[in-house]
């Protein structure tokens, strides 16, 4: 057991919205038994001081692209946006492999760990012909080496150049090949039950690179064997212009269309939803991708009417060639101040960002055991040290949190139990070796397109 002690804030976020101070917090295994100041401990037990700190559920991350972290500053792809920006990294996308689909997960998930992130998902999409299927079951190994809660999608492309979409035919595959790695996917690694550290989604790309019928089959495989689906959506104007032109129909409308709405269903971005379709999302998520919004000059989310209607709200760092980073910490600030940039003094709270980047996220992912701090769910808890000279004149804990501080990392990151990370420090990899190889291989990689 581990007992952390002495807290001075916990910020909840369970049904109660409970804030308590002065607070306790016993783990056993991977879940939390008590939370409170009144209760006392019997048997062995770890007991870490936690006096000035503020604890909060781990973040949870809707929406990435692990394997983009080692495709970071490239020149010719600044300033551009979402559908040139796509065509040239293509051709870089093009020549990854299971080495460079490992170490852009780890580095990704290092980032996320130290930043606060318990929970992430990744939408990995690009499968090179002249590479093995099984790129997906990479990155698991690589979660599982560093001790991240993950949820994995099997993403597709199956519409390429020659037949009017944009990713160039060497990471196109065939529907039927990419329906039975969606089955095996399943079938190897999807553990529904609680507290459990991998889940598998499917998530066709995109409506510019995949075609009606995977849509379709993609969804009918995914409601079969009880798994949730997700996709780009609404994210630019281009995408709306392509979607009117080749099926006579709007992003959502499309699908509608095709059955990819509820409660089973994310989407990436989501910035171009009307209003009949905001009122009509039906349980979909969304997860709003901020700095990657705004590098792309693709636009903002309506966040706040998307809360209004208590639609799913979420956040996602999105992939980190369009970030260009994976810091959860600082997607949170950067969605509050976006939101505040859209509607003003009708902005969402510190209080209520922080429950979409918690609680929400956990929501938009089908999970009720994590993203809220309670006797019984998972112990993914996030400890903040605000005693440092930038704090000093701030009056609020939430506010601080996510408005000030030169640092983002937290003072520790605790998932299912297990402390990852510490001040920075990631418990369960040599950093330094890390940064090393992921070098090696990001510059090998470039190298390949030139």
């Amino acid at each position: 057991m581990i007992l952390l002690k002495n807290i001075d804030f916990v910020y909840t976020f369970n049904d109660r919205d409970d804030i308590l101070k002065n607070c306790n917090i016993l783990i056993d295994g991977p879940k939390i038994i008590k939370i409170g100041n009144d209760f006392s401990v019997s048997g062995q037990c770890e007991k870490i001081d936690c006096t000035g700190l503020i604890a909060l559920p781990g973040f949870v991350n809707t929406h990435h692209h692990l394997y983009q972290t080692l495709f970071r500053g490239i020149k010719e792809v600044q300033e551009q946006p979402l559908f040139p920006w796509l065509m040239k990294l293509y051709d870089y996308w093009k020549n990854i492999n299971p080495e460079a689909v490992y170490y852009g997960a780890i580095v990704g998930f290092s980032e996320l760990l130290r930043t606060g992130c318990t929970l992430t998902s990744d939408h990995h999409y690009v499968f090179p012909s002249d590479q093995p299927d099984t790129l997906i079951d990479t990155e698991i190994e690589a979660s599982n080496k560093i001790g991240i809660r993950f949820h994995a999608t099997r993403g597709s492309m199956s519409l390429g150049r020659d037949e009017g979409g944009l990713p160039p035919m060497s990471v196109i595959q065939k529907e039927d090949k990419i329906l039975e790695d969606c089955d095996r996917l399943v079938n190897k690694y999807n553990d529904p039950s609680d507290f459990s550290m991998i889940r598998i989604a499917f998530a066709p790309c995109s409506p510019f690179s995949v075609t009606r019928d995977l849509m379709v089959e993609t969804r009918k495989l995914a409601r079969k064997l009880g798994v949730m689906m997700h996709t780009h959506l609404a994210e630019t104007l281009d995408e709306e212009k392509f979607c009117i032109e080749k099926y006579g129909r709007r992003p959502f409308e499309l699908m509608e269309d095709l059955g990819w709405i509820g409660s089973d269903v994310w989407y990436a971005h989501g910035i171009y939803l009307n209003d009949r379709e905001i009122n009509n999302l039906n349980g979909t998520g969304i997860a709003h991708c901020p700095s990657s919004n705004m590098k792309l000059g693709s636009g903002i989310c309506r966040t706040s009417d998307i809360v209004k209607v208590s639609g799913k709200l979420s956040i996602g760092v999105d992939g980190s060639a369009s970030n260009d980073g994976s810091n959860m910490w600082e997607e949170v600030k950067r969605a509050y101040l976006l939101n505040h940039l859209k509607y003003g003094s009708n902005g969402l709270s510190a209080y209520e960002i922080l429950k979409i980047a918690t609680r929400g996220g956990a929501d938009v992912l089908g999970r009720s055991d994590t993203g809220r701090l309670d006797v019984g769910k998972a112990a993914d808890i996030i400890l903040f040290d605000l005693n440092k000279i930038e704090y000093a004149g701030c009056h609020d804990p939430l506010v601080s949190l996510v408005c000030l501080g030169n640092s983002c990392f937290t003072k520790m990151t605790m998932v299912n139990g297990n402390i990852i990370s510490m001040d920075g420090k990631i418990l369960t990899i040599d950093c330094d070796k890390i940064f090393q190889r992921a070098r090696r291989v990001a510059i090998d990689m470039v190298k390949k397109h030139n």
